[in-house]
């Protein structure tokens, strides 16, 4: 019985560290390069990892909220992938930079022209965008991820307050306050940056996302490798406490019967 017990609370402990540590690699998420603040501009990224074991993900969809529409969405190149963007009507004009904008960007598209995201790894697509509205908290998004096996999985879902997030959760981008200079300080206005600049600033955030990423994974992996160790040890320290006890009873039983002969 006691071996049992430990043997189920060691398997019980790795099973939760393995559940806690999971979500880091669960779906497409969005994330910004330093301050995403309203009203300014920004080099976000999004997080595309490969759930399957037998596909490689060769496409991602990113629609934009048209509640919400941003007038500049530049894709920084990714190797291995294409980049097309599309634009639709305004219903009603913006202004940027003292320029009436009449349509904008309503949705991003990567096509790999190579071996995409193989199972086991996950890929970083950069982008800068801008500006960021002001009347709203964060900007939510629409994407669709498709397989090399046909499958395609729609991450469209939005999160509703007080509920569990659902299976398939939309990317959602968290916007800070509005700083005093509207640029955001991640991304530097189209305006005001030459394109060699602006790719070579990308390149540092991306590298750094990367490693900050890196990080967190190795940390939740370990996590994970240490949940079945305890369970490991667990499992180890049961089958040892009923072999010593069944040693003991065997050595009680051997010396009372020894007495009886005596006698």
């Amino acid at each position: 019985m006691k071996m049992s017990r430990v043997s189920v609370v060691g398997a019980t402990a790795a099973t939760a560290v393995l559940l806690f540590s999971a979500p880091a690699f669960a779906h497409v998420s969005v994330q910004p390069d330093g301050p995403a603040a309203k009203g300014g501009y920004a080099t976000i990224n999004f997080k595309v990892p490969n759930e399957r074991d037998d596909a490689s993900t060769t496409k991602l969809e990113v629609s934009f909220d048209g509640d919400h529409p941003l007038a500049s969405v530049m894709p920084q190149p990714v190797p291995g992938w294409k980049a097309d963007v599309t634009k639709s009507a305004l219903d009603k004009p913006l202004e940027l930079h003292g320029k009436k904008i009449s349509e904008y960007i309503s949705k991003v598209t990567w096509t790999a022209d190579g071996k995409g995201i193989e199972p086991g790894y996950f890929q970083k697509f950069p982008l800068s965008v801008g500006q960021l509205p002001e009347d709203t908290d964060q900007l939510v998004f629409k994407a669709v991820q498709t397989y090399s096996n046909k499958e395609v999985v729609r991450w469209i879902e939005p999160q509703q307050e007080g509920q569990d997030e659902p299976a398939n959760p939309a990317p959602v981008l968290q916007l800070s306050a509005a700083s005093d200079d509207h640029h955001g300080g991640a991304a530097a206005s189209p305006t005001t940056a030459s394109d060699k600049d602006a790719t070579s600033g990308s390149d540092d955030h991306t590298e750094t996302a990367s490693a900050s990423a890196d990080s967190s994974d190795t940390t939740a992996r370990a996590l994970g490798i240490a949940g079945i160790v305890i369970g490991v040890l667990g499992v180890a320290y049961g089958v040892f406490a009923g072999r010593r006890r069944t040693g003991e009873t065997g050595s009680g039983s051997g010396s009372g019967s020894g007495s009886g002969t005596a006698s």
